[in-house]
């Protein structure tokens, strides 16, 4: 496997002896010196050039960079909305194991990057043209201090979509309940916990994509309640599973709300989950709720 070293020097020798090229970037976590160090990093690097089209008419060009095992090219792919003239990429899996993603942009695109994004790293201006503010810090991610209204937000969130999941499960069925669970009320727990860690530490830190750091701060054991929230396609699992995240919820929402002088809305929560437990001991023949 190429190490950092080499790879950094065939991908700026690459954009010193290209003429199109009139500057190069990087972004991602090696740029971030919170993140951890391993041989999964990717290197994240932009291009900026003048126009993209002879790069994209050119499929050898990214021969230079070593042999490939497999690559996507995501600007040519129907997921994901494109801008081909301003911005065009390589997402590259190296047979020795290193991975690279490569864009070549416009300077529009390149100073947006650079306005949204705190750990862009400047590696190449031939011509001056990129701002000295790139940072290589994890500023632009940390967690903000949430407002009354941002609080109350996430907690009626999660207490109205308790309604949702608990209808699904009762009908058993359980994709629909999954997606709930992970894509509703897994969302403002995440978000809950944010906060309770940027109390911890005065709203100064990342916990990184989808809360990947949050054990950096949390103790063993809510971190250890977080993730016992993650269950199998199970029905009666998904029951207890979604009990036990209720309660972990609720009791981090109290906590939250009395270290920032917020108030939270209690009774909803008592509603919301009593008409949960109540669900769970439906019989199937059930004719009413109540």
């Amino acid at each position: 496997m190429r190490g950092e070293k080499e790879m950094m020097e065939l991908i700026l020798h690459t954009a010193r002896e290209d003429v199109r090229i009139r500057a190069a970037y990087m972004g991602g976590s090696r740029c971030n010196p919170q993140a951890p160090r391993d041989i999964f990093q990717d290197y994240d690097i932009a291009y900026v050039v003048e126009e993209t089209e002879s790069f994209q008419r050119d499929p050898h060009w990214i021969d230079r960079f070593g042999e490939r095992l497999y690559m996507q090219y995501p600007e040519d792919s129907s997921y994901y909305p494109s801008d081909k003239e301003n911005c065009y990429g390589w997402l590259i899996q190296f047979q020795d194991g290193n991975r690279l993603d490569l864009h070549v942009q416009t300077l529009k695109c390149s100073l947006q990057d650079f306005e949204e994004d705190s750990l862009c790293t400047v590696l190449l201006d031939k011509d001056g043209i990129l701002p000295k503010k790139g940072r290589g810090d994890d500023t632009a991610f940390w967690v903000s201090r949430p407002s009354q209204a941002q609080f109350s937000d996430v907690c009626n969130e999660f207490w109205w979509g308790l309604n949702s999941l608990q209808k699904a499960l009762w009908r058993e069925e359980i994709p629909y309940a999954q997606w709930v669970l992970n894509e509703i009320l897994r969302d403002e727990l995440l978000m809950l916990l944010s906060w309770k860690i940027g109390i911890k530490t005065d709203f100064s830190c990342s916990i990184g994509k989808a809360g990947k750091y949050m054990s950096r701060w949390l103790t063993k054991e809510e971190y250890s309640r977080f993730l016992d929230t993650y269950c199998a396609g199970n029905g009666e699992i998904m029951w207890e599973t979604v009990e036990q995240m209720c309660l972990f919820f609720d009791e981090t929402a109290r906590e939250t709300a009395k270290a920032l002088g917020f108030s939270y809305n209690a009774q909803e929560a008592s509603a919301s989950f009593g008409l949960f437990r109540r669900v769970r001991k439906l019989p199937k023949n059930a004719t009413e709720i109540c």
